[in-house]
């Protein structure tokens, strides 16, 4: 068996592979309501054989959403409607995980095929956002963020709190924290988006405050036999690189004592001015030294829509799970194809019984 798809457990929760479907999202919703395309969508992908499919950045308050187009888990109707889709994804055989999310100074966008840029100020649909500082963004998302008060901070903690509940009881199994890609909680971590001089600011501990307090929140109401896992932004690729990745490994340290189970290693993309240096795997070696230093598993997206190269990276130990995005969108059987392209002997029972007792003797034409 390659090692792409032996399988993987953490807590209490066994993957089938090591394929995860990571969190895109679909801005399609409607009040944060999920709707028939959610349920489509996740379904099919669930039926192509990843071991474990995240839904979309779901956000924890308005405020929080990225687009007004953007899922919610604020409310308890939104909570019913995602209850579906996990439920979908377990009949499917995967493992059903969510990410809950604030965009912090990113939200109150357009949607990205309408412009991708902040919502005029005047447009009822549009809200202020809020940021640790108020600090834009700039580029196409010029509007200044209003500096959050203490009050603020306690609130959306709070939030994030109230919607890992809401995943618990809607029957995920697998619960991803977003800070990364320079939403709220990456913005906190940031010294080009935080200037705070109060506890939540300056030193590395005081930027870290909001993410470790947010993780200890949220840590009381996820279950103990679940995976707690959070999206991180290591590095910013703004030429200060190593002193990042240290504090970002220092950090995840500390994610780990605090309860965090995995971390799925990212850019922080908290400025437009950076340097990325894009390629297959780009970040494979940076997950690694994460996974070592920290003393925790990892898994990373970017690049790695090439079965082999999703193999080895598995194989060589930089990654425990490859997060594989939008080559699942192109062809959501894709475990399928990777299974046959390296050589698998049951290529076909990658995928869901109804569909393997089908494809067990079928091999597509070279």
């Amino acid at each position: 068996m390659s090692a792409l798809f032996s399988p993987f457990s953490l807590k209490d929760v066994t993957l089938r592979n090591r394929i995860a479907i990571p969190p895109m999202c679909q801005y399609s919703a409607t009040d944060g309501l999920s709707n028939d395309w959610h349920e489509a969508h996740y379904t099919g992908l669930a039926r192509g054989g990843a071991g474990l499919v995240i839904v979309e950045a779901t956000a924890v308050a308005p405020e929080g959403r990225i687009t007004p187009a953007c899922l919610g888990l604020w409310n308890d109707t939104q909570a019913a409607g995602l209850a579906r889709i996990a439920t979908a994804i377990k009949a499917a055989g995967s493992v059903p995980g969510i990410q809950i999310a604030h965009a912090g100074r990113k939200a109150s966008a357009e949607r990205p095929w309408e412009g991708d840029q902040h919502i005029p100020e005047d447009d009822p649909r549009g809200w202020t956002p809020i940021a640790p500082s108020a600090i834009p963004f700039g580029g196409n998302l010029p509007r200044t963020p209003r500096a959050m008060t203490l009050d603020d901070i306690a609130r959306v903690r709070n939030d994030f709190a109230a919607a890992a509940r809401r995943a618990r009881e809607a029957g995920f199994e697998w619960l991803e924290l977003h800070f990364a890609h320079g939403y709220l909680a990456q913005s906190f971590f940031s010294i080009h988006t935080n200037q705070r001089s109060d506890a939540y600011g300056g030193s590395l501990e005081g930027r870290s405050r909001f993410l470790l307090e947010t993780l200890a929140a949220v840590r009381a109401e996820w279950p103990e036999h679940l995976p707690l896992t959070a999206r991180f932004g290591v590095i910013e690729y703004d030429g200060r690189d190593e002193e990042t990745l240290t504090e970002s490994i220092q950090l995840t340290r500390n994610f780990r004592d605090g309860g965090l189970d995995l971390l799925n290693v990212s850019v922080s993309f908290t400025i437009p001015e950076t340097r990325i240096p894009w390629g297959p795997a780009f970040l494979a070696p940076i997950a690694a030294r994460v996974r070592q230093e920290a003393g925790l598993p990892v898994a990373a997206s970017w690049g790695i829509d090439v079965p082999a190269t999703a193999n080895r990276v598995v194989a060589e130990g930089q990654m425990d799970l490859v997060m594989v995005g939008r080559a699942h969108l192109a062809n959501p059987h894709w475990p399928y194809q990777a299974a046959l392209q390296l050589g698998e002997d049951k290529a076909s029972w990658v995928l869901p019984a109804p569909y393997a007792h089908w494809l067990a003797k079928y091999r597509p034409a070279e």
